[in-house]
Protein backbone atom coordinates (compact mmCIF):
# COMPACT_ATOMS: atom_id res chain seq x y z
CA UNK A 1 0.00 0.00 0.00
CA UNK A 2 1.06 3.53 -0.80
CA UNK A 3 2.60 5.58 1.74
CA UNK A 4 -0.04 7.72 3.18
CA UNK A 5 2.49 11.01 2.41
CA UNK A 6 2.27 10.30 -0.93
CA UNK A 7 -1.22 10.39 -1.56
CA UNK A 8 -3.03 13.28 -1.99
CA UNK A 9 -4.71 15.32 0.92
CA UNK A 10 -8.15 14.82 0.05
CA UNK A 11 -7.57 10.92 -0.17
CA UNK A 12 -6.23 10.92 3.29
CA UNK A 13 -9.12 12.90 4.65
CA UNK A 14 -11.85 10.63 2.80
CA UNK A 15 -9.98 7.36 3.95
CA UNK A 16 -9.64 8.41 7.18
CA UNK A 17 -13.70 9.05 7.63
CA UNK A 18 -14.14 5.95 6.20
CA UNK A 19 -12.36 4.65 9.13
CA UNK A 20 -14.68 6.54 11.84
CA UNK A 21 -17.35 5.30 9.48
CA UNK A 22 -18.45 8.71 8.17
CA UNK A 23 -19.96 8.87 5.25
CA UNK A 24 -17.70 9.29 2.00
CA UNK A 25 -17.75 11.72 -0.99
CA UNK A 26 -16.55 10.09 -4.41
CA UNK A 27 -12.86 10.89 -4.88
CA UNK A 28 -11.73 11.02 -8.45
CA UNK A 29 -9.62 8.61 -9.49
CA UNK A 30 -5.87 9.38 -9.52
CA UNK A 31 -4.19 10.28 -12.44
CA UNK A 32 -1.84 8.20 -14.06
CA UNK A 33 1.70 9.21 -14.26
CA UNK A 34 2.69 9.53 -17.93
CA UNK A 35 3.89 7.25 -19.39
CA UNK A 36 2.11 3.85 -19.04
CA UNK A 37 3.48 2.45 -22.13
CA UNK A 38 6.07 2.26 -24.65
CA UNK A 39 7.08 5.29 -26.48
CA UNK A 40 7.41 5.37 -30.17
CA UNK A 41 10.55 7.42 -31.20
CA UNK A 42 11.03 7.97 -34.98
CA UNK A 43 14.36 9.37 -36.24
CA UNK A 44 14.04 10.60 -39.95
CA UNK A 45 17.20 8.82 -41.05
CA UNK A 46 18.38 5.21 -42.03
CA UNK A 47 19.99 3.36 -39.37
CA UNK A 48 23.80 3.41 -38.52
CA UNK A 49 23.97 7.09 -38.95
CA UNK A 50 25.35 9.56 -36.17
CA UNK A 51 21.83 10.99 -35.53
CA UNK A 52 20.36 7.05 -35.82
CA UNK A 53 23.10 6.23 -33.21
CA UNK A 54 22.52 9.05 -31.14
CA UNK A 55 19.20 8.58 -30.50
CA UNK A 56 19.11 5.18 -29.95
CA UNK A 57 21.88 5.53 -26.88
CA UNK A 58 18.97 8.59 -25.62
CA UNK A 59 15.83 5.73 -26.33
CA UNK A 60 17.32 3.40 -24.06
CA UNK A 61 18.59 5.86 -21.10
CA UNK A 62 15.02 7.48 -21.59
CA UNK A 63 13.31 4.28 -21.13
CA UNK A 64 15.15 3.42 -17.85
CA UNK A 65 14.78 6.84 -16.24
CA UNK A 66 10.76 7.21 -17.09
CA UNK A 67 9.90 3.59 -17.26
CA UNK A 68 8.54 2.60 -20.49
CA UNK A 69 10.62 1.50 -23.68
CA UNK A 70 11.22 4.04 -26.00
CA UNK A 71 10.91 2.23 -29.42
CA UNK A 72 13.30 3.74 -32.28
CA UNK A 73 11.25 3.47 -35.73
CA UNK A 74 13.45 5.18 -38.58
CA UNK A 75 11.64 6.82 -41.38
CA UNK A 76 14.23 8.13 -43.72
CA UNK A 77 13.45 10.01 -46.60
CA UNK A 78 13.05 13.63 -48.41
CA UNK A 79 16.01 14.88 -46.54
CA UNK A 80 14.20 13.49 -43.31
CA UNK A 81 10.82 15.81 -43.94
CA UNK A 82 8.98 12.21 -44.08
CA UNK A 83 10.11 11.30 -40.62
CA UNK A 84 9.61 14.23 -38.97
CA UNK A 85 5.99 14.81 -40.87
CA UNK A 86 4.77 11.93 -39.54
CA UNK A 87 5.85 12.15 -35.56
CA UNK A 88 4.38 15.84 -35.92
CA UNK A 89 0.70 14.51 -37.34
CA UNK A 90 0.76 11.59 -34.87
CA UNK A 91 -1.78 11.57 -31.68
CA UNK A 92 -0.44 14.38 -30.11
CA UNK A 93 -1.08 11.76 -26.43
CA UNK A 94 3.11 11.90 -25.67
CA UNK A 95 3.36 8.75 -27.30
CA UNK A 96 5.06 9.11 -30.26
CA UNK A 97 8.22 11.52 -30.58
CA UNK A 98 11.02 12.08 -32.91
CA UNK A 99 14.82 12.72 -33.14
CA UNK A 100 15.69 15.03 -35.52
CA UNK A 101 18.29 18.06 -36.59
CA UNK A 102 18.57 22.13 -37.41
CA UNK A 103 18.62 20.41 -40.85
CA UNK A 104 14.93 18.90 -40.56
CA UNK A 105 13.13 22.13 -38.74
CA UNK A 106 15.22 25.14 -39.98
CA UNK A 107 17.34 24.42 -43.24
CA UNK A 108 14.60 21.89 -45.29
CA UNK A 109 12.31 25.21 -45.24
CA UNK A 110 14.51 27.26 -47.19
CA UNK A 111 15.49 24.21 -49.40
CA UNK A 112 12.39 22.60 -49.74
CA UNK A 113 9.74 24.75 -52.44
CA UNK A 114 7.13 22.61 -50.69
CA UNK A 115 7.28 20.73 -46.95
CA UNK A 116 4.73 18.54 -45.57
CA UNK A 117 4.65 20.06 -42.42
CA UNK A 118 4.63 23.64 -40.61
CA UNK A 119 6.91 25.00 -38.23
CA UNK A 120 3.65 25.67 -36.24
CA UNK A 121 3.30 21.79 -35.84
CA UNK A 122 6.16 21.43 -34.14
CA UNK A 123 6.03 20.57 -30.32
CA UNK A 124 9.78 21.32 -29.20
CA UNK A 125 10.61 19.12 -26.09
CA UNK A 126 14.81 19.71 -25.71
CA UNK A 127 17.91 20.21 -27.32
CA UNK A 128 19.92 16.63 -27.19
CA UNK A 129 22.86 17.09 -29.22
CA UNK A 130 25.65 18.93 -30.64
CA UNK A 131 27.88 17.56 -33.72
CA UNK A 132 30.35 19.73 -35.37
CA UNK A 133 32.14 19.27 -38.56
CA UNK A 134 36.00 19.11 -39.30
CA UNK A 135 37.61 20.39 -42.58
CA UNK A 136 39.64 17.58 -44.24
CA UNK A 137 41.40 17.29 -47.04
CA UNK A 138 43.14 14.29 -48.65
CA UNK A 139 46.45 13.84 -47.35
CA UNK A 140 48.16 12.14 -50.20
CA UNK A 141 46.95 14.58 -52.63
CA UNK A 142 46.56 18.02 -50.40
CA UNK A 143 49.60 19.09 -49.38
CA UNK A 144 48.65 21.68 -47.06
CA UNK A 145 49.18 20.97 -43.32
CA UNK A 146 47.01 24.62 -42.22
CA UNK A 147 43.73 26.13 -43.06
CA UNK A 148 45.79 29.43 -44.25
CA UNK A 149 48.34 26.83 -46.45
CA UNK A 150 45.09 24.87 -48.08
CA UNK A 151 43.64 28.49 -48.71
CA UNK A 152 46.81 29.50 -50.47
CA UNK A 153 47.15 26.25 -52.24
CA UNK A 154 43.54 26.11 -53.54
CA UNK A 155 43.82 29.61 -54.96
CA UNK A 156 46.76 28.87 -56.65
CA UNK A 157 45.31 25.66 -58.91
CA UNK A 158 44.04 25.74 -62.05
CA UNK A 159 40.41 24.54 -61.66
CA UNK A 160 37.59 24.95 -59.29
CA UNK A 161 38.33 22.91 -55.76
CA UNK A 162 35.97 19.83 -55.31
CA UNK A 163 34.02 19.13 -52.10
CA UNK A 164 31.87 16.35 -50.96
CA UNK A 165 28.95 16.52 -48.75
CA UNK A 166 26.49 14.05 -47.58
CA UNK A 167 23.92 15.38 -50.29
CA UNK A 168 22.52 18.61 -51.32
CA UNK A 169 21.40 21.25 -48.46
CA UNK A 170 23.30 18.99 -45.79
CA UNK A 171 25.81 21.12 -43.45
CA UNK A 172 28.54 20.00 -45.18
CA UNK A 173 27.24 21.34 -48.42
CA UNK A 174 26.21 24.70 -46.90
CA UNK A 175 29.19 25.34 -44.87
CA UNK A 176 31.78 23.81 -47.87
CA UNK A 177 29.77 26.85 -50.48
CA UNK A 178 30.33 29.31 -47.51
CA UNK A 179 34.25 28.16 -47.21
CA UNK A 180 34.92 28.96 -50.89
CA UNK A 181 32.80 32.61 -50.84
CA UNK A 182 35.08 33.82 -48.21
CA UNK A 183 37.83 32.93 -48.69
CA UNK A 184 38.10 33.63 -52.26
CA UNK A 185 38.23 29.92 -53.37
CA UNK A 186 36.69 28.40 -57.05
CA UNK A 187 34.63 25.29 -55.28
CA UNK A 188 32.34 23.11 -57.29
CA UNK A 189 30.06 20.61 -55.09
CA UNK A 190 29.92 17.12 -55.43
CA UNK A 191 27.16 15.31 -53.38
CA UNK A 192 27.03 12.02 -52.26
CA UNK A 193 24.30 9.73 -50.77
CA UNK A 194 26.53 10.09 -47.16
CA UNK A 195 29.28 10.61 -45.77
CA UNK A 196 30.38 7.20 -46.30
CA UNK A 197 30.20 7.13 -49.91
CA UNK A 198 31.91 10.63 -50.34
CA UNK A 199 35.02 8.52 -48.50
CA UNK A 200 36.37 6.91 -51.86
CA UNK A 201 36.32 10.42 -53.99
CA UNK A 202 38.72 11.95 -51.16
CA UNK A 203 41.21 9.62 -50.57
CA UNK A 204 41.63 9.15 -54.33
CA UNK A 205 41.84 13.14 -54.67
CA UNK A 206 39.07 13.44 -57.06
CA UNK A 207 37.49 15.91 -54.19
CA UNK A 208 40.42 17.98 -52.42
CA UNK A 209 38.34 18.92 -49.38
CA UNK A 210 35.40 18.38 -47.25
CA UNK A 211 33.50 20.26 -44.05
CA UNK A 212 31.90 17.03 -42.49
CA UNK A 213 30.91 15.35 -39.22
CA UNK A 214 33.88 14.35 -37.91
CA UNK A 215 32.59 10.78 -36.66
CA UNK A 216 32.14 9.96 -39.87
CA UNK A 217 35.68 10.54 -40.77
CA UNK A 218 37.84 9.73 -37.23
CA UNK A 219 39.15 6.83 -38.94
CA UNK A 220 40.61 7.93 -41.42
CA UNK A 221 41.78 10.87 -39.90
CA UNK A 222 44.05 8.66 -37.03
CA UNK A 223 44.71 6.37 -39.56
CA UNK A 224 46.73 9.08 -41.58
CA UNK A 225 44.84 8.90 -44.79
CA UNK A 226 42.82 12.04 -44.15
CA UNK A 227 44.28 15.08 -42.58
CA UNK A 228 41.90 17.25 -40.03
CA UNK A 229 42.64 21.01 -40.69
CA UNK A 230 40.05 22.35 -38.25
CA UNK A 231 36.92 22.15 -36.56
CA UNK A 232 33.76 24.27 -36.59
CA UNK A 233 33.62 23.56 -32.57
CA UNK A 234 33.56 26.33 -30.13
CA UNK A 235 36.39 24.31 -28.04
CA UNK A 236 39.02 21.88 -29.50
CA UNK A 237 37.43 17.98 -29.19
CA UNK A 238 38.86 15.71 -27.33
CA UNK A 239 38.91 12.93 -29.95
CA UNK A 240 41.35 15.59 -32.03
CA UNK A 241 43.06 17.73 -29.17
CA UNK A 242 45.97 18.92 -31.70
CA UNK A 243 43.25 19.99 -34.14
CA UNK A 244 42.58 23.41 -33.82
CA UNK A 245 39.30 25.19 -34.28
CA UNK A 246 37.69 27.69 -36.74
CA UNK A 247 37.56 30.45 -34.39
CA UNK A 248 41.47 29.86 -32.90
CA UNK A 249 42.36 30.75 -36.13
CA UNK A 250 40.09 33.95 -36.56
CA UNK A 251 37.36 32.30 -38.10
CA UNK A 252 34.93 32.36 -35.97
CA UNK A 253 31.97 32.38 -38.61
CA UNK A 254 32.76 28.55 -38.89
CA UNK A 255 31.60 27.85 -35.51
CA UNK A 256 28.67 26.15 -35.86
CA UNK A 257 27.16 23.09 -34.51
CA UNK A 258 24.75 20.67 -36.03
CA UNK A 259 22.27 20.29 -33.36
CA UNK A 260 19.69 17.94 -32.85
CA UNK A 261 16.98 16.74 -30.52
CA UNK A 262 13.66 15.67 -29.15
CA UNK A 263 10.32 16.98 -30.33
CA UNK A 264 6.54 15.91 -31.04
CA UNK A 265 3.33 17.29 -32.22
CA UNK A 266 2.74 20.84 -31.02
CA UNK A 267 -0.55 19.47 -28.93
CA UNK A 268 1.33 16.93 -26.79
CA UNK A 269 -0.02 16.38 -23.07
CA UNK A 270 2.27 19.30 -21.06
CA UNK A 271 3.00 16.81 -18.68
CA UNK A 272 4.82 14.52 -21.34
CA UNK A 273 6.63 17.28 -22.59
CA UNK A 274 8.01 18.28 -18.59
CA UNK A 275 8.74 14.50 -18.10
CA UNK A 276 11.14 14.05 -20.90
CA UNK A 277 12.49 17.74 -20.88
CA UNK A 278 13.16 16.67 -16.93
CA UNK A 279 14.55 13.81 -18.04
CA UNK A 280 17.25 14.70 -20.73
CA UNK A 281 18.49 17.61 -18.42
CA UNK A 282 19.35 14.71 -15.96
CA UNK A 283 20.81 12.89 -18.76
CA UNK A 284 23.13 15.59 -19.56
CA UNK A 285 24.52 15.81 -16.23
CA UNK A 286 25.60 11.84 -16.37
CA UNK A 287 29.41 11.96 -16.61
CA UNK A 288 28.99 8.58 -17.98
CA UNK A 289 26.25 9.98 -20.12
CA UNK A 290 28.70 12.61 -21.74
CA UNK A 291 31.59 10.00 -21.99
CA UNK A 292 29.42 7.93 -24.21
CA UNK A 293 28.72 11.41 -25.91
CA UNK A 294 32.03 12.06 -26.54
CA UNK A 295 32.78 8.91 -27.83
CA UNK A 296 30.72 8.98 -30.71
CA UNK A 297 31.93 13.09 -31.34
CA UNK A 298 29.11 14.68 -29.79
CA UNK A 299 28.55 16.76 -26.90
CA UNK A 300 25.46 15.56 -25.26
CA UNK A 301 22.72 18.23 -24.71
CA UNK A 302 19.41 18.68 -22.12
CA UNK A 303 17.15 21.87 -22.43
CA UNK A 304 13.67 23.49 -22.29
CA UNK A 305 11.09 23.15 -24.73
CA UNK A 306 11.63 27.23 -24.79
CA UNK A 307 15.25 26.87 -25.10
CA UNK A 308 15.26 24.25 -27.99
CA UNK A 309 12.59 26.70 -29.69
CA UNK A 310 15.08 29.82 -29.25
CA UNK A 311 18.18 28.30 -30.64
CA UNK A 312 15.79 27.35 -33.31
CA UNK A 313 14.60 31.28 -33.79
CA UNK A 314 18.22 32.18 -33.42
CA UNK A 315 19.73 30.20 -36.28
CA UNK A 316 17.43 30.71 -38.81
CA UNK A 317 18.82 33.77 -40.28
CA UNK A 318 22.34 31.93 -40.30
CA UNK A 319 21.15 28.92 -42.31
CA UNK A 320 18.47 30.98 -44.58
CA UNK A 321 21.81 33.13 -45.70
CA UNK A 322 23.81 29.65 -46.49
CA UNK A 323 21.00 28.20 -48.55
CA UNK A 324 20.77 31.60 -50.74
CA UNK A 325 24.62 31.58 -51.16
CA UNK A 326 24.58 27.87 -51.91
CA UNK A 327 21.96 28.28 -54.59
CA UNK A 328 20.39 24.78 -53.53
CA UNK A 329 16.91 23.54 -54.35
CA UNK A 330 14.88 20.78 -53.65
CA UNK A 331 11.62 19.47 -54.56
Amino acid sequence: MRNAQSLPRRVVLALAASALGAPVLAVPALAQAWPQRPVRLIVPNPPGGSSDILARILATELGARLGQPFVVENRPGAAGNIGVDAAVKAPPDGYTLGAATVSQWVINPFLFQHMPFETREIGWVSVAWDVYNVLLVPAAHVPATTVDAFVAWGRAQPNPLIFTSPGIGASAHLLGELFGQRNGLRVTHSPFRGSAEAVPAILRGDAQFAIDNLSAWLPLVRSGQVRALAMTSPERSPLLPEVPTMAELGRAEFTVGIWGGLFGPAAMPAEAVAAVSGAMQAIAADPAMQARFTAQAAVLRGTTPAEMLARADRERPFWQELVKLSGARAE
